[in-house]
């Protein structure tokens, strides 16, 4: 079958792709993926130390959390716009040179000779240009048929678990070894290996010759990358707006309990730095399970309306037994859950969302689907503050029935139709 992304003849598809075939490019955006996210976790480890030692409460951590996300929801589709018109190459290096910048402002703020509270904050302004999930997205997108991206963008998952694994495991262990500052070091070295790989080994373009079709005649304006209305308009499609709404409700009280996670595991799991990255490489061990193997299997027996209800129904179960969960061991059983509701739901929302726009738009849908998480670091950070500072940690296990109890009416009442691949 000729899917959306298929050239007009060889010599084209020659020169869109260089000297790399299309597996070697995917394998590619896997491991630079796989780069991003180890890192990204090993951010994350550094955050809530790094912030207790330069007398930060947990306010104050809520609202550099804040601040990083804020960037990355107005940044997202707009920068997938911009990896719509200028290619895959040129926004996963810019995405990696920013990660650099930020992971050098860490290891600054770590130094005592320097205002580190100044240097925390400003090491936020450089998220707005992180987005190498999205991009990856759309890469496997653009390069693979439609009834192939479910299975992919499943292993895409798979590189976030590795990282969640390698990044906690490094955070944390090198944390405890040699200080705040090692595993930003190496955070940094990281990313500028991912801005080299980016730049030499990325195609230009992984868009497929009926894009081209589509683009505007040689002499009139390119369309600008800041063109808010035309990002709006994606928005209109038909049923993507209630697609969004089930992937933005049925995350968010999962959402806030995980943004929240570093503080829980400190306060009431009282875990050590390197404890607390045990147990994240546990949470990435099974999301790489669950979308290298699961995800697949699952898509390819049952259909999207049916696997978005059963994610939401187990959201519905997890969400009791968080409310009753009062150890470490607790939160360990109801893991599983978690994170099979959490991949599901997020891997076939992405699917249905880029079956609805054109090929020409897929970064640009794919940029405001990753601005669902930005939005949760957004909002997350200062009601779970509130919510855990007022209830205590069974609050977000109450939210969160409730949430997915009105989202499964919702789609039991009103189920979304069942959209056919589109080839355009």
């Amino acid at each position: 079958m000729q899917g959306a992304w298929a050239p007009r003849d060889q010599g084209e598809s020659h020169s869109r792709m260089g000297a790399l075939d299309r597996p070697l490019a995917i394998l590619f955006t896997y491991v630079l993926a796989t780069i991003e996210f180890t890192c990204l976790f090993m951010q994350f480890s550094i955050l809530p130390y790094l912030s207790r030692n330069l007398g930060l409460d947990s306010i104050a951590f809520g609202y550099l959390q804040t601040i990083f996300g804020v960037l990355q929801l107005l940044c997202g589709p707009v920068f997938g716009r911009f990896a719509d018109q200028h290619g895959a190459r040129a926004a996963l290096t810019l995405s990696f040179l920013a990660a650099l910048v930020l992971y050098l402002l860490l290891v600054a703020a770590s130094n005592p000779a320097l205002p580190g509270v100044y240097l925390l904050f400003a090491s936020r302004l450089p998220g707005a240009l992180m987005h190498t999930m999205p991009v990856a997205q759309m890469v496997i997108t653009d390069l693979l048929a439609p009834e192939e991206r479910p299975e992919a963008l499943g292993r895409l998952g798979l590189c976030f678990g590795v990282g969640v694994i390698l990044g906690s495991l490094l955070g944390g262990t090198l944390i405890s070894a040699y200080g705040i500052q090692c595993p930003a070091i190496l955070a940094a070295l990281a990313t500028l290996l991912g801005a080299v790989l980016s730049f030499t080994c990325i195609p230009t373009s992984t868009k497929g010759a009926r894009t081209d079709a589509q683009a505007p005649p040689p002499g009139s304006p390119r369309a600008s990358v800041f063109d808010l209305k035309a990002i709006a308009s994606l928005l209109q499609l038909p049923d993507v707006p209630r697609i969004f709404l089930v992937k933005v409700a049925s995350t968010f009280p999962s959402g806030l309990f995980m943004i929240m996670f570093s503080i829980i595991s400190m306060d009431f799991f009282q875990l050590e730095a390197a404890q607390a990255g045990y147990l994240m490489s546990f949470f990435g061990l099974l999301q790489m399970v669950t979308q290298g193997l699961v995800i697949g299997w699952l898509s390819s027996h049952f259909s999207e309306e049916a696997l978005l209800r059963a994610s939401v129904l187990v959201f519905i179960v997890v969400g009791l037994a968080m409310a009753s969960m009062s150890s470490v061991f607790h939160f360990c059983l109801l893991v599983p859950g978690l994170v099979l509701s959490l991949c599901t739901l997020n891997v076939v929302t992405d699917s249905m969302l880029t079956k609805a726009v054109s090929s020409s738009d897929t970064g640009t849908m794919l940029g405001l689907c990753a601005s669902v998480q930005p939005l949760l670091r957004t909002l997350g950070p200062t009601i779970g503050g509130l919510l855990y500072r007022s209830f205590g940690v069974p609050i977000f296990g109450h939210v969160q029935i409730a949430v997915n109890t009105l989202v499964l009416l919702l789609l039991w009442r009103k189920p979304l139709p069942q959209r056919k691949d589109k080839v355009w």
